[in-house]
């Protein structure tokens, strides 16, 4: 049994999403997404999905916890509700997995004492500060210390649940769905300090995305042409990456305002209608054969044709992603 844990004012796309459809591809454990509070999370930065059930529907559905939790970056890492049901369901016996700053959310349990762990290298400086009682480790993709499991920046959401695939069901099963996402590797080897900002290397691209884009230009609505069955990896990797550059925001467009289930049974909520009074500034072309990871290669190349190369490779360094070079 794993869950997919939200906080329903605001919780990273990729961190949330990445996870859940990798384990329900892969058909090794029930996973379930789940929320603290009822009604939609409000996905960062773009998109709004309906989760399956409550936090406490949860808990009244299996009192004995679950086997793993998955814990994704939000925006109210502090919240009490959130921090007070992964300690219980800590305390019940299951691993924690923290994705990307979700780290940060763990720490606050205070399940992370005296273990290793490690997070997005953008806070790398904060948490030595605020958690100094967890040996934080860099360059390093994931970590697993007993039953405390943590990964580096966004795009390690991947091999993290590869590598939880192959925990559970053994190194085949692994390696078969890493080549159906289109993975070549999936290990613990990465360098986070090439993502730091640096001058002369890669603060231009940093600043472009992060302040200078948004300042200089127009921004421009995407949408992401969605149907009942969109592979929901593909969606998040191709929003959250058109979301980060400063000059765009992505958008689930739709046929109708209805919400659609995705491949693996997430509820999207579209947010620009097709022919509606709202319409984008630019439609994507729909999805096509290309494996759902590779996606975010795709989307990369796509920013880098609109926006520039220097923008797409901002965004790389958003998503702590190996895959681009500037």
């Amino acid at each position: 049994m794993i869950a997919v844990v939200g906080e329903n004012s605001g919780t990273e796309l990729t961190d949330y999403v990445i996870p859940y459809g990798v384990l329900k591809q892969s058909g090794v454990a029930k996973t379930i997404a789940v929320a603290t509070r009822p009604g939609p999370i409000t996905m960062r930065p773009a998109l709004r999905l309906q989760p399956q059930a409550t936090i406490a529907a949860f808990d009244a559905d299996y009192p004995e916890g679950a086997d793993y939790v998955i814990v994704p970056a939000v925006v109210k890492r502090d919240d009490p509700v959130l921090l007070a049901w992964i300690a219980a369901q800590g305390a019940k016996g299951g691993t924690i997995v923290s994705i990307c700053d979700g780290a940060l959310v763990v720490a606050n349990t205070g399940l992370m004492k005296g273990h290793r762990a490690t997070a997005h290298w953008a806070t790398q400086a904060l948490r030595a500060k605020a958690y100094p009682d967890v040996d934080w480790v860099k360059n390093v993709r994931y970590v697993a210390d007993g039953r405390i499991v943590s990964s580096a920046g966004i795009s390690a959401s991947i091999p993290v649940s590869i590598a939880l695939v192959e925990a559970i069901a053994g190194h085949d099963r692994a390696a078969a769905l890493a080549n159906e996402l289109g993975v070549s590797d999936w290990s613990t080897v990465h360098d986070s300090d090439v993502f730091r900002p640096r001058f002369g290397v890669n603060l231009m691209a940093f600043v472009r995305t992060t302040y200078s884009n948004a300042r200089l230009h127009a921004m421009q609505s995407i949408g992401v042409p969605v149907a009942a069955g969109v592979d929901e990896i593909a969606l998040a990797l191709i929003a959250d990456a058109y979301s980060r550059t400063g000059r765009s925001h992505a958008y689930a467009l739709s046929a109708s305002d209805a919400p659609l289930p995705t491949r693996h049974g997430l509820m999207l909520l579209p947010d620009r209608i097709v022919g509606g009074a709202d319409p984008v500034d630019r439609v994507l072309p729909p999805f096509d054969a290309t494996p759902s990871a590779r996606m975010l290669d795709k989307a990369l190349a796509g920013i880098a044709e609109r926006y520039g190369r220097s923008t797409a490779y901002g965004v790389t360094l958003d998503f702590e992603y190996p895959g681009f070079r500037k």
